[in-house]
This record gives structure tokens, C-alpha cells and sequence, in this order.
């Protein structure tokens, strides 16, 4: 099977050759990783590791996003982003939110509103034609849409919180322009893609580590009517939509599943009810499930075996699809080389042997030792 091949014949529970991945890792787990094998490029990495999807994007050509004295660089809507260096890595935060301390909508400024006019679709369906069928191909990140996390990094999130229980009216013209930002921005891919697009990726962290982070009255309320219009618009290019959900989300699945969601990316198992096999009894005539290893216990802190064992249940569980294997966020800092390859390995993807076809190849997506501000949007 070719990776796309086996990604829908999964995705339709119509069996596999070997169970499809889907790879994430912070630069510098992607970086011991590439050293390990003596790869040059994400491209050469995700051979390696076995990913079944990639990735196609429009070109930005909208106004300069600017760098600043401190080092910080804008986003989309005008927050600002700089590095918070931890022990053994880094991450991007917002360190200006233009957004904070605004609520009423006289008091808003909307130039920093981004338009999807600012992007160059030209290049899309020739990026989905250079895959030449072989992988399943996506467009978006989990930054895309991402009401909550999203707008917090221009609000604060404690504002953000407070804005959906008040129904403030600055908070909500927000969303509802970014909102229309990624429908529109997405619509134009598919558009351009010409059906040659798999899956689009879209983001919403809706659960804490032991519940929900809104009421579900909030949630139809605010949620429901925008992701409603942008599973429908993708459905009706004959995509389908993987929602990338942090947290506690089980609540929030069967309103998920009437909506029209396809893939609930990353499923994180931080409760009973969210257990990978309790998720699977519940939902999984109805849903596919992307991820699931945890990068919290299993991969950071376990053995070997231990993360042999929970891919060897995902096997047993998911023998005819329904399961694109792979971490429950992007592996984490400090995660043991052997653990991280023994989930691939014991998937069937991992291919150690390297040549010279795979050292070959080049890759012009980006430097993969830097986390890209785009894709925290």
C-alpha cells in the first residue's frame, strides 16, 4: 500500500498493511532523532519514522509581520511571540496580547484582523501533484480556527475565559473574524487543491487535564454555528476535517460527531473516560481517532516494553483502521530516543535501514530546529 492508500482504506475500516502514523515532536525531539539517523530535513525524517501524511500551504504575501527590539515577532492578528527557554529546549510564547483589556467594540482595533487575501494559492495543486498520490495529503495546523488558545494569545487567556461566560462583545467579533478568516483561508486551498486534498486540520483545546475548559451551553452557543459552517464547507469539497482537541474533550464528542467532525486528533488519555479503548467502545463506528500514546507518561517516563505494550493494545483494538497511530501531542523534551523509536518500530513504520534514497532526498518546507510562529496561529 502506498501511505494514502493505507491512510483511507483505514480511515474506512477497510483494513492494512501496517497501521498509518502520524508523527509529532518538539524541534529538539525532531533533532535527536535526525542526528541519530544522519538525516538533513524533515523530509527525511518523516521517511524514517513512517509519517503517512504530509503537509501542503499557501504562500504568505500579506503585510510584513514585523520584528521588534526584544527579539519578539508579530502574528496574524498583532500579538507578538519570543522564545521561554526551559531546561534542554524552548518554546514560542505571546508576550504581548493586543487584544488585553478590550471589551467593548468601539475600543477594538480591527486592522490587526488578517485577510485570506494576504496568501498566494497559486502553488497548491502543484505542491498536492509533487506528492504524486503517494501520502495523504493535509492542509492547516492545529492552530487554525482555535477560539480559545488562539485568541488568548492576543487576550490573555484568563480574559478569554471570563469573555465567553459574559458574552463580551469585543471577544466575540474577534471570533467571529477568525472565524471567517480560516473558513475562507481553507475554502481558497481546497478550491485551488482541485480534490486533491485529503484532510484539512483545524484546532479547538477544549478540555483540561480532568474536564472541560467551557459549559456546553457555551459551546452551542459560540462553537457550534462556526464549526458547523466549516465542516460543512469542507465536506462539500469531498475533504475531510481532523480537529486537533488537547485535554479532557469526551463531553464534547457526540456534539462533535452530529456536527460532522471526521478525526479527533490527539486524544489525550488523562482520564478513565478517555482511555483509547474507552473513546473506541463509545465512538468508533463513528469517529477516527489520531494519536493516542502518551507523550506524558508512556513515551516520557516508561520503558520500551511499556510503550511496545500500548501500541501492541492499539493493534489488538484497531485491526481493520479506525486509528492513525501516534503521540498524544508532539513528544516532549527529555523523552528517551529508544522510547520514541519503539513506538514506530513496534507500529511497523520505523525504517533503519537507510540509503542513499533516503539521504537523497531534499526538503524546502523549513528548518526543522525552529518551532514556525505560522503555525501557532
Amino acid at each position: 500500500m502506498t501511505s494514502r492508500e493505507r491512510v483511507l482504506s483505514s480511515y474506512n475500516r477497510n483494513g492494512y498493511d501496517r497501521i498509518p502514523v502520524k508523527h509529532e515532536g518538539t524541534p529538539e525531539i525532531n533533532r535527536m532523532i535526525m542526528n541519530h539517523f544522519g538525516l538533513t530535513n524533515i523530509e527525511q525524517l518523516l521517511r524514517v519514522v513512517g509519517d503517512d501524511f504530509r503537509y501542503v500551504e499557501p504562500v504568505y504575501c500579506g503585510p510584513e509581520l514585523r520584528r521588534f527590539p526584544d527579539g519578539s515577532a508579530e502574528g496574524f492578528f498583532g500579538e507578538r511571540y519570543n522564545y521561554a527557554e526551559f531546561d534542554g529546549g524552548r518554546y514560542l510564547e505571546s508576550v504581548y496580547q493586543p487584544f488585553a483589556g478590550v471589551n467593548r467594540l468601539e475600543d477594538l482595533d480591527r486592522s490587526h484582523f488578517p485577510k485570506a487575501d494576504w496568501f498566494d494559492y497559486s502553488t497548491i495543486k502543484r505542491q498536492c501533484e509533487a506528492l504524486n498520490g503517494e501520502f495523504a495529503v493535509c492542509c492547516g495546523n492545529a492552530g487554525d480556527m482555535d477560539f480559545i488558545n488562539g485568541i488568548g494569545r492576543a487576550k490573555g487567556m484568563e480574559e478569554v475565559l471570563i469573555n465567553l461566560i459574559e458574552d463580551n462583545p469585543a471577544y466575540l467579533e474577534i471570533m467571529n473574524a477568525r472565524s471567517e478568516f480560516y473558513i475562507e483561508q481553507h475554502r481558497r486551498i481546497l478550491e485551488a487543491a482541485d480534490g486533491l486534498i485529503d484532510f484539512t486540520h483545524i484546532g479547538e483545546d477544549l478540555g483540561n487535564q480532568n474536564g472541560k475548559m467551557i459549559s456546553m451551553d457555551i459551546f452551542d452557543k459560540h462553537f457550534v454555528p462556526k464549526y458547523g459552517k466549516y465542516f460543512e464547507m469542507v465536506h462539500r469539497y469531498g475533504a475531510k476535517v481532523i480537529m486537533h482537541m488537547c485535554g479532557t474533550v469526551v463531553d464534547f464528542l457526540p456534539r462533535l460527531i452530529e456536527m460532522g467532525l471526521d478525526v479527533y486528533d490527539v486524544v489525550q488519555p488523562t482520564i478513565p473516560e478517555m482511555d483509547i479503548a474507552a473513546l473506541k467502545y463509545r465512538f468508533g463506528d463513528k469517529l477516527v481517532f489520531c494519536g493516542s500514546v502518551c507523550v506524558q507518561t508512556t513515551i516520557a517516563w516508561g520503558t520500551t516494553d511499556e510503550v511496545e505494550r500500548e501500541v501492541t493494545r492499539r493493534l489488538e483494538l484497531f485491526p481493520d483502521g479506525g486509528l492513525f497511530l501516534g503521540p498524544s501531542h508532539a513528544v516532549q523534551v527529555g523523552s528517551p530516543l529508544e522510547n520514541v523509536l519503539a513506538m514506530y518500530r513496534k507500529a511497523g513504520s520505523l525504517c533503519e535501514k537507510i540509503d542513499r534514497s533516503i539521504l537523497d532526498i531534499q526538503d524546502t518546507k523549513g528548518n526543522i530546529n525552529e518551532i514556525s510562529i505560522s503555525k501557532l496561529f
